[in-house]
């Protein structure tokens, strides 16, 4: 089965204000990429992360696309975007980016403030590319309504659940923070495109060719 344009982009970023934003909005996404584009190649960028969880950013990173990422950590505050530094993180994604044809980011009706401010710094920034918008689920219950869908198989809903439990040990303390969230997401949004699994994505501009 052929990709779908946005399946064949080559350059891909990836935004999240936390270390783990991006694989628990994405990373099966990120993985059927890897599969079905040999030429695609992929940045993160993790805006808030320090210490432990700047490590765990950095081998998560590594180890979901092994050789065919790049990282960059910003060590800004977590919680204070954008109410502090936000000229300084608006900045360093614009000299940290590099070329982008894709960029997957937080939903710009997060009500997390600093997801938010990083969604609304991709529209800001990178006017020439495709932006998809992830959702990540949270207390707020701000599920945004999806009208882009990624199906997964098996292997890949299984992998990301993996992922996001094998990288994250900071995080396992959280009672949100555990398999039968992720995979609820999945389920659900695979109900809503006919299929076992899904990720779900806000696409506000979409062009072929």
């Amino acid at each position: 089965m052929a990709a779908e344009p946005f399946l064949r982009a080559r350059h891909i970023l990836c935004l999240g204000a936390h270390p783990d934003d991006i694989e628990i909005g994405a990373a099966g996404t990120l993985l059927r990429i890897a599969d079905e584009n040999a030429d695609a190649t992929f940045r993160f960028l993790v805006l808030t992360a320090t210490g432990e969880r700047a490590e765990e950013a950095r081998r998560s990173a590594g180890d979901l696309l092994p050789g065919r990422v790049s990282i960059e950590v910003g060590g800004f505050r977590d919680g204070y975007l954008p109410y502090q530094d936000a000229r300084a993180a608006k900045e360093w994604v614009a000299a940290n980016a590099g070329e982008a044809d894709l960029v997957l980011t937080h939903t710009l009706d997060d009500r997390h403030q600093d997801h938010e401010f990083v969604a609304r710094l991709a529209w800001q920034l990178f006017r020439g590319a495709t932006i998809l918008e992830y959702e990540i689920p949270k207390w707020e219950g701000d599920r945004p309504d999806a009208n882009l869908y990624v199906p997964l198989d098996d292997r890949l809903a299984a992998a990301k659940v993996a992922h996001l439990e094998s990288h994250f040990a900071s995080q396992h303390g959280k009672p949100w923070y555990r398999r039968e969230v992720f995979e609820a997401v999945m389920a659900l949004r695979g109900v809503e495109c006919a299929r076992r699994w899904a990720e779900g994505f806000v696409a506000r501009k979409l062009k072929w060719g």
